[in-house]
């Protein structure tokens, strides 16, 4: 039986959940019955390791990139067209904001037989220009009407879909990131973490993950460190990730002297290993989907204190496997951090129930890959 050809098109490949979780689904597909491709942006951080997974035919273009620019968006539009004709591809599926929208547009005008989209947290959000918001709304409306699957990975992004009028309800299909948790079960590493990344053995260590960008309010980390560190002085901080608001964020750590207090350590592909060395992980995003560095850290057994945003609050239970906080209440979050600082024995019962969460199989790797392969298969293009 000949494979079905299999597109995923995603827009830069850069050290992000969606992109891992990508390469993750790709790495473990059925390659005796896909025959995969994957459409990206020329650089990506991710790209070398997408070019080693055995089986993928990676295209790299020279004019898909995330700012907009209509004549590089054009040609990258004709670019996934003629690709998707050439390779005679049956099934496209798009991942992210402007890879979904052109991607899907070029299998609509190419005619591919299944058209899927997976929604890594929506393209409209309270936090854009007016005008940006109405854009992105249209062009998401526009595209759900010729898409045959929406895949979300929470119930919170299903709802906000349904309430914007995007697409209708038996489009919707909700798949849950997948991770490999026994990656992530180092504890026994805590100590060489510590020393590696030059913290002190004995501190108690704060961190986060995160791309230095608006959406993730690095700023917001680097002052609640400030106000924790008058009250607790052997707290350390780690900052694990790089973006467009770096030179600001080193700014501020030098107008508050926390220079000996927050490492930053820009991107890194040993996460398990950074997250051994934490006593609590935090997430300030103004917006998400589902953040997959919670569900990292759930798994590698260190205590979660995050906004509550997106479909966060369907993977913790506040006040049982962690803490949530308001959007931008940074006092609160404070509070949350120095109180589990002060207190092991709750940091332990977080761990204890969070483990048990991720545990459950929901959010079992090999699960978000069957559960995909068969949106492929009831959509004729496994059969």
């Amino acid at each position: 039986m000949s494979k079905i050809n299999l597109l995923y098109v995603i827009t830069k490949l850069e050290l992000g959940g969606a992109q891992r979780q990508l390469l993750s689904l790709i790495g473990s597909l059925d390659k005796e019955k896909y025959a995969v491709f994957l459409f990206t942006a020329k650089d990506g951080l991710l790209t070398g390791e997408a070019g080693s997974i055995k089986g993928l035919t990676l295209k790299r273009s020279r004019f898909l990139e995330r700012p907009i620019n209509i004549l590089k968006d054009i040609l990258a539009f004709v670019e996934i067209y003629n690709f998707i004709r050439k390779n005679k591809i049956q099934i496209v599926h798009t991942h992210s904001s402007k890879a979904g929208i052109l991607g899907r547009l070029a299998a609509k005008a190419a005619k591919a037989g299944v058209i899927i989209h997976t929604v890594h947290g929506w393209s409209f959000h309270d936090y854009q220009p007016r005008i940006i918001n109405y854009l992105y709304l249209t062009l998401e409306r526009f595209c759900a009407t010729f898409t045959n699957r929406i895949i979300v990975v929470s119930n919170f992004d299903k709802d906000k879909g349904l309430r914007s009028l995007v697409g209708r309800p038996k489009q919707y299909a909700i798949i849950r990131y997948g991770i490999n948790s026994n990656e992530f079960k180092v504890q026994d590493k805590r100590i060489v973490a510590r020393r590696f990344l030059g913290l002190n053995e004995t501190a108690l260590v704060v961190g986060t993950i995160a791309c230095f960008k608006p959406q993730k309010s690095p700023l917001d980390f680097i002052k609640i460190a400030n106000g924790i560190k008058k009250h607790i002085p052997n707290a350390e901080f780690i900052m694990v990730g790089d973006g467009r608001l770096r030179k600001k964020a080193c700014a501020l750590i030098k107008k508050l002297d926390l220079d000996r207090q927050i490492i930053l350590t820009g991107w890194r592909n040993d996460i398990p290993l950074i997250l051994s060395a934490l006593d609590i992980f935090v997430l300030v995003s103004s917006w998400e989907g589902l953040p997959i560095a919670v569900l990292e850290a759930m798994s590698a057994g260190v205590a979660v204190v995050a906004t509550d945003t997106g479909g966060i609050r369907e993977v913790i239970e506040d006040g049982k496997t962690g803490y949530l906080a308001e959007v931008g209440d940074r006092q609160c979050l404070q509070n949350r951090i120095e109180e589990l600082l002060r207190d092991g024995r709750k940091r332990d019962e977080f761990v204890r129930l969070s483990e048990e969460r991720m545990n459950s199989g929901e959010f079992l790797l090999s699960r978000m890959v069957k559960d995909t392969e068969e949106i492929y298969s009831e959509l004729g293009g496994g059969s």
